[in-house]
């Protein structure tokens, strides 16, 4: 029998994204799985594992309670957005530590949130519930244009638009709606107030309701009227944190949050963070590998340690800087072409990884027909000293890799 702790891993995701999540912790803890399908990337990095239908929380508990029948489990966790209700029900179910199922409620709305945050002085979002156009039609006349139409409860910016004009409402509130149709747990839709500025957010670790802001990560969008984001870099040394970090950690007490890894997205308006959102899981789009580069810091880890109750590590080991640029098309079609100099690959030590997520004849939609899961061919990170040699290594790298699509008529 293995001396180490064992954690239960609730949906672990796709290996290109999440696969470091999976490996990172498995190299402190046994780990056992409740997922989907039959594991393939994830056999070397668990013991045991249950399949179960995700969606539904009655099979997640069946599973559940048969791997904690096999084995003594010390804590359950996810980094996945959709499944943070289900888990927090399942911990509570097992006995495991974990937030309260109410907390993550919170967290997974939006309209909540934003209620949370006014009521504890959390500079937010002015925000109004629209369940029709009228009520977003009489929402924009309350908060002015141009205003942000959202999903009340989704992730990955899906369905976010922002609208300048009151001609542009009805396409934007469908197009939101839509998106938030996607959702298990509100499909209404928001209508904001748009915080104009730049957008970054913050990665924190709260142990025991004490909030630790660990690094900022600083993001890049596509073009508007969407919040597509299209690449991210973090700076051990970024002076920013000091600034964002307490607004962050205020947000995460807002939402009653005691323990966990949380995402905290804000924008500077006039040099001054506002929040847009929390969310109680890793960062997506490899920001928690990339504040590993930077910092040393395991997010991944440190998610396992609070699910088992046990406080994180969160020294840092070095002092860098990482960064990520995702591969869009130039239009929407299908992918033709994608290639990389691989002479300049194969002796750039900075660039650490070129990953292509989709293949030659795969169609490729940008917005507003499809979304980031249909629209990028890829990605690559890189490493530097501090962000203005990120940027240039990425600006470098973006002329080493070719992306072509035909548009199809």
């Amino acid at each position: 029998m293995s001396a180490r702790p064992l954690v239960l891993v609730v949906s672990p995701g796709d290996e290109t994204y999440r696969g470091y999540c999976l490996e990172q912790v498995a190299a402190a803890y046994d780990v056992v799985l409740l997922t989907g399908g039959e594991p393939s990337w994830e056999k070397p990095f668990i013991v045991d594992h249950a399949v179960v239908d995700l969606s539904d929380y009655a099979s997640l508990l069946t599973g559940g309670r048969a791997l904690a029948e096999r084995h003594d489990l010390a804590g359950v966790v996810t980094w996945d957005e959709w499944h943070l209700i289900p888990t927090a029900r399942l911990a509570r179910a097992l006995g495991l530590p974990s937030n309260s199922v109410e907390v993550m409620c919170g967290c997974r709305n939006k309209a909540t949130a934003r209620t949370l945050f006014a009521r504890h002085g959390v500079p937010s979002a002015a925000s109004m519930k629209a369940r029709t156009l009228l009520e977003a039609g009489l929402a924009t006349m309350t908060l002015g244009y141009p205003a942000v139409i959202k999903p009340a409860a989704s992730a990955a910016s899906i369905g976010v638009i922002r609208v300048d004009r009151p001609e542009e409402l009805p396409g934007a509130f469908a197009f939101a709606s839509t998106g938030a149709s996607r959702s298990r747990d509100d499909t209404g839709v928001l209508v904001e107030e748009y915080l104009d500025g730049p957008e970054v957010s913050v990665e924190c670790v709260t142990h025991r309701s004490a909030t630790t802001a660990v690094a900022v990560t600083r993001k890049h969008l596509g073009p508007a009227p969407y919040f597509d984001e299209t690449g991210h870099t973090v700076d051990a040394t970024d002076p920013l944190l000091a600034q964002v970090g307490p607004v962050a950690a205020a947000a995460v007490k807002a939402l009653g949050i005691t323990d966990g890894v949380q995402h905290v997205e804000l924008r500077l308006v006039s040099g001054r963070p506002r929040l847009i959102e929390v969310n109680a899981r890793i960062g997506g789009d490899m920001i928690g590998h990339l504040v590993r580069l930077a910092t040393g810091i395991d997010l991944p880890r440190a998610a396992a340690d609070l699910a088992c109750g046990m406080p994180p590590d969160l020294t840092a080991a070095h002092r860098g800087a990482a960064g990520i640029r995702m591969l869009y098309p130039a239009v929407s079609g299908t992918l033709t072409a994608r290639h990389i100099n691989q002479p300049f690959a194969a002796h750039t030590s900075w660039l650490r990884q070129v990953q292509w997520i989709r293949q030659i004849g795969d169609p490729l939609l940008l917005p507003p027909e499809g979304d980031l899961f249909t629209a990028r061919a890829g990605f690559y990170i890189v490493t530097g000293r501090d962000t203005a040699e990120v940027t240039e290594r990425l600006d470098t790298a973006a002329d080493e890799i070719t992306v072509t699509t035909r548009a199809d008529r």
